[in-house]
């Protein structure tokens, strides 16, 4: 059986063959030859707030014949304190499958071991694995393989997508530049599990040199609320903006996962003129998510 728990788990084969797949999906969206959910129902858990990952999961389950039920933590019994193992037990005996947005990484492990039924990461405080999967197939849908190219992430470079980010580095083959305030880089053991080329500083403008990628994400996620005013405070400056594009490869990409602040870490006009990525890069959640869910089928 197959999970997608995390991008520090899933070998470089598999993580090609999805991005692969994405490409066909995409391109024969509405023109399914087959609906491998059909007769299936997936459950969607989620702990904390989604656009985008809901939606793309909500119809990707749907266009593949599947049925999806919508939980929010607090409406079920894990609200008033049920251990996961035994929400787990429970509905791994009524679905199909398990998409899981919630905080804890080892709260998306449990559920997959004990519902025995696949289950994907959707988001928890560790990873990000479906995003990071998308922005790869978005940067090589427009520049091809990324492999060898250099990727420069903006802002908070310890939150799950950074993480993600990480991981997916040395198995895919290009060089990641976190620019961060050092206390906002990765931790020494998450760099040592990763590998491959990567480099931390608070240098923004050495990282943005001659990048293929820049890429940023809010300042203040989820859950990290109550540090908001620390947070800009510490971050302010490490912004996406055409002084730093222009240190940055010509034909460089400017990525953000959404929602974005403008203002902070990308401003107004960046974002406006950069709009046509940033949005591909949002409607390829759909194509991706359905590739994963094609895969964890196989």
């Amino acid at each position: 059986m197959k999970h997608l728990l995390s991008l520090e788990t899933l070998p470089q084969a598999q993580m090609e063959r999805i991005l692969s797949a994405g490409v066909e999906i995409k391109s024969h969206r509405g023109r399914h030859e087959s609906q491998p959910l059909k007769g299936q129902t997936w459950v969607l858990i989620f702990s904390k707030s989604s656009t985008r990952t809901r939606v793309s999961f909500e119809v990707g389950i749907r266009e593949l014949g599947g049925q999806v039920m919508f939980l929010n933590a607090s409406d079920i019994q894990l609200g008033r304190g049920e251990p996961i193992k035994d929400t787990a037990r429970v509905l791994g005996r009524m679905i199909h499958g398990a998409v899981i947005r919630t905080y804890a990484q080892k709260d998306v492990e449990e559920f997959a071991q004990f519902s025995e039924v696949p289950t994907i990461n959707a988001l928890t405080d560790d990873e990000h694995p479906c995003q990071i999967l998308t922005d790869i197939f978005t940067y090589q849908e427009k520049r091809g393989s990324i492999r060898g190219k250099v990727v420069t992430f903006v802002g908070d470079a310890a939150c799950n997508v950074a993480q993600s980010w990480i991981f997916a580095a040395a198995k895919l083959g290009f060089e990641l530049r976190l620019a961060a305030p050092e206390k906002f880089q990765p931790s020494a053991a998450v760099l040592s599990r990763a590998g491959g080329k990567i480099t931390c500083t608070s240098d923004l403008r050495a990282a943005a040199r001659g990048a293929d990628l820049l890429y940023t994400d809010v300042w203040v996620s989820m859950g990290k609320e109550t540090e908001s005013q620390d947070r800009i405070r510490q971050l302010t400056g490490y912004q996406i903006n055409q002084s730093l594009i222009q240190l940055a490869k010509p034909d460089a990409l400017i990525m953000h996962c959404l929602p974005a602040y403008r203002g902070k870490e990308i401003d107004d006009q960046t974002f406006e003129a950069h709009a046509q990525t940033i949005f591909d890069q949002a409607e390829n959640r759909l194509h991706v998510q359905k590739a994963i869910l094609e895969w964890i089928l196989e």
